[in-house]
């Protein structure tokens, strides 16, 4: 009866258009009142140690490592670059603009940060070679979700915090995955462009211009390998290299490039700290949830009400999918991963499922999510960036969702995919 009240108050809360965080901190609150023997200062102790986690610190550092990136106009010496190659093609621009949600994605970690950034870069180019607008804002919506996958993934250092599992691991666990994705969007882009005849072609491969400008490129190529390079060799921990690629990223755009000015920079940090304020909000009001679920017993539950059923491993997979898929209509990444993973991680272990696999399946259903209506992000950012309806936005995304759903079930049952690398 309480869960029921809680699961209809958290909706309330949401549907009245308050913070996500702040719902579940208040819906947490009351199930602490309502449950007999729970001091009323675990809401208080349960909080803070949700967030006093060094995982965690790599949140604020990656996000301002993004914002510096999408401010300093990485994006357009990508565009160029890419495009000296790619653009000799039919549709040659909208896999330009996919290969740089590809790089994007291995420098940003946030999804809807990777959208905003390209989108905002590229869209007018995309209409002015004729592509539909439709279509612009769902390549970019859609590419803009492989930054959830490609480390660094602002998604892998929450689950890795939440249920104790290695960041540097599964950041490696997300590259294979991560690029069989950006190869299959990069595939579905080709069939869309070609069937229906979008874009223009530069002739030949510009060898020229892409020896002239890569010297200029050189700084932002050297960021992934920055990143990954350094957690893969164990010279920093993901904590460690968010701050050394935040320092590396604000020297590029001021020094390097000058497209930003220090003054910048300060602004910047504060949008990072309003930002990373708000994931750790709905960190604090999720790990309350999770604190009193487990409290309430109802972890023991689901793991004897599957042992009930001889559930097996592949078709616990299955329904953890459709249950992800359908709170990906209602819930963005943070709060999924925050609610669900305390739940799932036990009863998928108890399964004899390698739990950095689990977590790689969830951050595929996470990508997903900010693509799924009502509530997925990416339509929105790129509806505004387009300034076309959130419909048509979805409409252009419907191919692209079955090359993600394709995705899905790959690393779903392929575990190879997501292990070969860890082990």
């Amino acid at each position: 009866m309480t869960l029921g009240l809680s699961v209809i108050g958290l909706l309330v809360l949401l549907a009245l258009g308050a913070h996500v965080g702040t719902a579940m901190g208040l819906v947490s609150s009351g199930m602490v009142l309502s449950v007999d023997g729970v001091p009323l200062t675990v809401v208080a102790q349960t909080a803070f140690k949700s967030i006093n986690s060094y995982p965690l610190m790599a949140i604020p550092m990656f996000v301002l490592m993004g914002n510096l990136m999408m401010r300093g106009n990485i994006v357009a010496v990508m565009i160029e670059l890419i495009g000296s190659l790619v653009r000799c093609v039919r549709g040659g621009l909208a896999l330009t603009v996919m290969l740089a949600c590809v790089f994007f994605a291995a420098v940003s970690g946030s999804s809807v940060g990777s959208a905003a950034a390209i989108g905002a870069a590229t869209v007018d180019g995309l209409k002015r070679e004729n592509y539909p607008p439709r279509f612009s804002a769902a390549l970019v919506a859609v590419g803009g979700t492989l930054g959830l996958m490609i480390p660094p993934s602002l998604g892998f250092i929450l689950i890795g915090s939440i249920v104790g599992l290695p960041v540097d691991k599964l950041f490696i666990a997300g590259i294979l995955p991560g690029l069989m994705e950006a190869a299959f969007l990069l595939m579905t882009t080709v069939w869309l462009t070609r069937r229906h005849g979008y874009g223009n072609t530069a002739g030949t491969p510009d060898f020229a211009g892409f020896t002239r400008r890569l010297p200029r490129a050189a700084g932002a190529l050297s960021m992934p390998v920055l990143v990954l390079g350094s957690i893969y060799l164990g010279i920093f921990t993901p904590t460690e290299v968010s701050a050394v690629a935040a320092g590396y990223a604000a020297l590029l755009c001021v020094l390097i490039y000058r497209t930003m000015k220090w003054r910048d920079v300060w602004q910047a940090s504060q949008e990072s700290i309003l930002q990373s304020t708000m994931i750790f909000m709905v960190v604090m009001g999720g790990s309350l949830i999770g604190f009193i679920l487990a409290r309430m017993g109802v972890s023991a539950s689901l793991i004897g009400f599957m042992e009930r059923m001889d559930m097996t491993a592949w078709q616990f997979l299955l329904l953890a999918n459709v249950v992800l898929l359908a709170l990906g209509m209602f819930l963005d990444g943070v709060a999924m991963i925050v609610l669900t993973a305390p739940l799932l991680f036990p009863m998928a272990t108890h399964l004899g499922i390698d739990p950095v696999h689990f977590a790689v399946i969830m951050v595929a259903n996470v990508e997903i999510a900010t693509l799924t209506p009502p509530i997925g992000l990416n339509l929105f950012v790129m509806s505004g960036i387009a300034r076309i309806p959130v419909e048509q936005v979805a409409r252009g995304v419907v191919p692209f969702y079955v090359t993600r759903l394709v995705s899905l079930a790959l690393i779903t049952f392929v575990p190879a995919l997501s292990l070969t690398l860890v082990h």
